[in-house]
């Protein structure tokens, strides 16, 4: 009784330092935005929210965004769909279907500030495509620029909710309906379409969300559109920048946040489950199989194409006058004390945010899918996970500014640190609540009953039985601790600024051979970590396999 007291008291333990956390880094900055964009020297007002509908560009850039973030919901579901259907329902050679399923995640590994720039590259009037096709095929900037980089940027994560829920759909369903007598189309939109409703409107708001507060690309190829994701960056830090109108914006962004969890709570009852997955072999079909595969290698090809230019930019001698390749260009970044002192703060920052960042995701679902004694605490940290799952990297950027100007951590490694932990806790919380779901439930109290306090249950049982999914978690929270540009750019300091900040500050001296160089550095560290946690979690899986 004295054991289990024990480690519900660890547990409890455990909950107060996560509440600390997100009471004061999460909750307090939030109700700061909100306080800032009401308040004034005479008290509260709603001033400052007329101010922004008074701005003749507000509802210009609230429209623009609106639209163009569904045009590319829609499209980038769709083209995900059809690399998911190719991976898991054709009869592609399985080397194929790896390649797919490992491109369609690659643009996951540069920050989204480049995506812009490669696009610039690619497609403007001196650009690599253009040149290829000897005229320039439409105007980047604007619509069509932006359609293109929001739709690389989320496709990733597209791709990755539509496969997860294919491998979870019964395929034995497929030859039932069949035998039923149904043709081939009512089959596929039985067995398959339905059964991924709920996903596809998750996909929709996922990557409408990530389009409509991305900072990073409309800062490349925006042209003069106006946009939210803009305007609010031009309140905060423009010119003559005004805290409290920029909080109003800042407020007005979090909108869809709100519409995004209600939404995703009520199609959450929409999910098919099934209680057996059956593995079938899947009919042949040529036809099919062709189509998928070819119109899988083409969009995958096109990414890659656009994103080339990453590679060939800074190793031809003067783009596009002199392209005489080489390695002066890398040479100078490489040289340069500056760009390099910013590489290794983006490391420094990565590391320390997937180290404490694990730690925090570890605790918290030992509580929500490993614990009895409070049902409802578990549910709050549900709740936290759905919350900072929709509040974008820009409004908790300038939740952090507001909340800790002044401070001793303002401008410092350790709020980058945290507010990257808090930014994206969402989907690490859920790879390890999922996984810790799936162990035997009796483990704790058989340990109990031998003796072992639940600290030594959690070092020697629990965690060697999760390993692989904590170096995923690690894994999620280094990568985009790396590319993220949103939040960070509004509490980064001289001191401490990353990759990502300074791609934005080179921009405007149009380093763009300093910029792509950096990029690489990134792509190249990110598929570094990859593989030597893939190989981690390989060594550790074949040791079980030995033991």
């Amino acid at each position: 009784m004295a054991k289990q007291r024990q480690g519900t008291l660890e547990l409890k333990f455990i909950f107060l330092l996560l509440a600390i956390i997100f009471v004061i880094f999460l909750l307090f900055p939030m109700l700061m935005i909100a306080i800032q964009s009401l308040s004034s020297g005479q008290g509260m007002t709603t001033n400052f929210y007329g101010e922004i509908f008074a701005k003749p560009g507000f509802g210009k850039a609230l429209t623009n965004s609106i639209v163009v973030s569904s045009l590319s919901g829609v499209l980038t579901t769709i083209l995900a769909f059809i690399l998911a259907y190719a991976v898991n329902y054709t009869n592609i050679h399985k080397r194929i279907k790896k390649s797919i399923a490992a491109l369609a995640v690659l643009p996951m590994f540069l920050p989204t500030i480049t995506y812009g720039f490669a696009i610039i590259y690619s497609f403007g009037k001196q650009g690599l495509i253009t040149m290829l096709l000897g005229k320039q095929p439409f105007e980047i900037y604007g619509y069509s620029g932006l359609l293109i980089g929001y739709v690389i940027y989320t496709l990733p994560i597209s791709f990755m909710l539509i496969n997860n829920t294919m491998g979870y759909i019964d395929k034995k369903f497929m030859i039932v309906s069949r035998a039923m007598g149904d043709n081939r189309f009512r089959s596929f939109m039985t067995t398959v379409i339905t059964p991924l409703l709920g996903t596809f409107a998750a996909s929709f708001i996922q990557s409408f969300f990530l389009s409509f507060t991305d900072y990073g690309i409309p800062t490349s190829v925006g042209g003069n559109m106006d946009l939210i994701a803009n305007m609010l960056y031009n309140e905060m830090l423009g010119s003559l920048p005004n805290f409290h109108t920029g909080s109003a914006v800042a407020v007005m962004m979090l909108l869809p946040s709100i519409i995004s969890i209600l939404l995703l709570t009520f199609l959450e009852r929409y999910n098919i489950r099934y209680s057996k997955i059956s593995t079938i072999e899947i009919p042949k079909n040529r036809a099919r199989d062709s189509v998928f595969a070819g119109l899988s290698l083409l969009m995958l090809v096109t990414v890659l194409l656009i994103l080339a230019v990453i590679f060939i930019v800074p190793f031809a001698k003067s783009w596009p006058y002199a392209l005489t390749p080489t390695l002066d260009h890398i040479k100078a970044a490489l040289g340069d004390e500056s760009l390099i002192g910013v590489y290794q703060n983006s490391l420094l920052a990565a590391i320390l945010t997937a180290a404490l960042g694990t730690l925090v995701v570890y605790g918290a679902t030992l509580i929500s899918a490993r614990s009895r004694f409070s049902h409802s605490l578990g549910k709050i940290l549900d709740s936290v996970a759905l919350v900072t799952n929709t509040i974008p990297g820009m409004v908790l950027g300038v939740a952090f500014l507001l909340a800790f100007k002044g401070t001793q951590i303002q401008n410092t490694f350790f709020i980058i640190i945290i507010c990257n932990i808090v930014h994206f806790f969402s989907s690490p919380y859920l790879m390890m609540k999922n996984s810790l779901e799936k162990l035997n439930a009796s483990w704790e109290s058989t340990a109990k009953l031998m003796g072992d306090s639940w600290f030594k249950t959690v070092v020697r049982i629990i965690t060697p039985n999760t390993f692989t999914t904590l170096l995923e978690v690690f894994n999620y929270y280094f990568i985009n601790a790396m590319v993220t540009v949103s939040a960070v750019i509004f509490i980064a300091g001289a001191r401490t600024m990353v990759i990502t900040t300074k791609i934005k500050e080179l921009q405007h001296f149009a380093d763009f051979n300093e910029i792509f160089v950096l990029s690489i550095l990134i792509l190249a560290t990110n598929i570094i970590a990859k593989g030597l946690f893939k190989l981690l979690a390989y060594i550790k899986i074949e040791a079980k396999k030995k033991g």
